[in-house]
């Protein structure tokens, strides 16, 4: 019995050191056959992706109103300055008087002067129109002195026209403000003259309500398919670099800029700045919000951008072929592009300008290609709504350098 017990434990120690050699030799050739990934990967997760529309644009108020004169002259007071609240009809300057009651004083001497005529020509007319009922002149006279009267009454009325227009141009000289607001730029002083031959000079600037501003901005042409009335946005400007503001979009117009074949819309966004902290003509980095989406699949955006090299696909094809023989390697081989009477061709453009090739890790580090359908995309994420791909999926940005970059 003794016997039997000594000979079963040396079997079994011989099957234990068998094992273990066998473990020993086995575990290399396991790990050999998975090799380091050479490729810097991301895992999909789910997430939440916010889609956004960038553009740049200047500030400036709702109203801005030009004022101008209508008259020439120089200026002899000036009575509002450079960010002076003022109320409408407040006098902002005047000019010179002189010269506008010097014509008012001429064309009142010249409505006196046609009374005068008219008064004589309806004396006249008169007299006469007696005179051809006593038989004493012909009516070609009366016909006459009847012209007389009507060309003086003319006349008179001409030169009442010109005294209410000189009248005009004295309280035209005197030039105030249209509108409540704030004056936001002033191109007169005192001594200067203005002149209105031609154009109407822009004397004053003023800004109807500082605490509603606009934002005025270039969008391009392909981006514009997103926007809508009431979108959010959020913008900053350089003034306050570590501040974000609101706005809403108010107007997408209709009228195209191009500038170097680059076609852009102006969009119109509403502010609040009941602060006042926004001044005219910053400049503003907007980011328009145009879609928002929570708990969905996501990749990198840089794997839509991956794909192998020529000698990656060359290499990969020859380790494949060492691997499994020729037939494997023709079974693994790259699938060719699809052609003009593939399945493809009968997607609709909107499906196909969705569908993207990307590249994920196999079970033994090796990049695979898959179909995927994506939805929303920023310059970081990209939602994925069709395709063979799942969370945690290993998903190829690049490739690495040889140095023995890390993924």
């Amino acid at each position: 019995m003794p016997f039997f017990t000594k000979k079963r434990a040396a079997v079994v120690a011989v099957l234990i050191v068998a094992g273990a050699s066998g473990a020993a030799y086995f575990r290399p050739n396991q790990a050999a056959a998975i090799p380091a990934s050479q490729y810097r990967t991301t895992p999909a997760d789910i997430g939440t992706i916010t889609q956004t529309v960038t553009a740049t644009g200047t500030i400036n108020p709702v109203a801005l109103i030009n004022v101008g004169s209508q008259v020439s002259g120089t200026v002899v007071e000036l009575k509002a300055d450079f960010n002076d609240h003022v109320k409408k009809g407040q006098v902002l300057l005047k000019l010179d008087p002189t010269i506008f009651n010097a014509q008012i004083a001429q064309s009142q001497a010249g409505v006196a002067a046609q009374r005068a005529s008219l008064r004589l020509a309806q004396a006249t007319f008169e007299r006469n129109d007696k005179l051809v009922a006593a038989n004493y002149i012909s009516g070609l006279t009366l016909d006459q002195s009847r012209r007389e009267l009507d060309v003086a009454k003319a006349n008179l009325a001409l030169a009442e026209a010109q005294l209410a227009r000189a009248k005009a141009d004295l309280d035209n000289s005197v030039i105030r403000a249209p509108i409540d607001g704030v004056i936001v730029k002033r191109t007169i002083d005192i001594g200067q003259t203005v002149a209105a031959s031609f154009n109407t000079p822009n004397l004053f600037q003023i800004a109807q309500d500082m605490t509603k501003m606009q934002i005025d901005t270039a969008v391009s042409e392909a981006d514009v398919g997103q926007l809508k009335a009431g979108v959010p946005a959020r913008f900053v400007v350089d003034a306050y670099p570590d501040r974000e503001f609101d706005a809403t979009m108010r107007q997408f117009r209709l009228a195209s800029n191009t500038v170097q074949n680059v076609v852009t819309y102006n969009v119109v966004l509403d502010v609040d700045n009941r602060d006042e902290l926004l001044k005219p003509g910053m400049t503003a980095q907007v980011r328009l919000l145009v879609g928002n989406r929570q708990n969905v699949l996501r990749i990198p955006t840089a794997a839509l951008r991956y794909r192998p090299s020529d000698e990656e696909l060359e290499k990969q094809a020859k380790k494949d072929k060492a691997a499994k023989g020729s037939a494997s390697a023709a079974a693994s081989a790259p699938v060719p592009a699809p052609q003009a009477d593939d399945d493809i061709g009968f997607h609709t453009r909107s499906e196909t300008a969705r569908l993207f090739k990307i590249y994920k890790l196999d079970d033994k580090n090796q990049p695979k290609p898959v179909d995927v359908k994506i939805g929303l995309s920023n310059f970081r994420y990209t939602e994925v709504v069709g395709g063979d791909l799942k969370k945690g999926d290993k998903v190829v940005t690049r490739a690495l350098n040889p140095a023995g970059e890390h993924p």
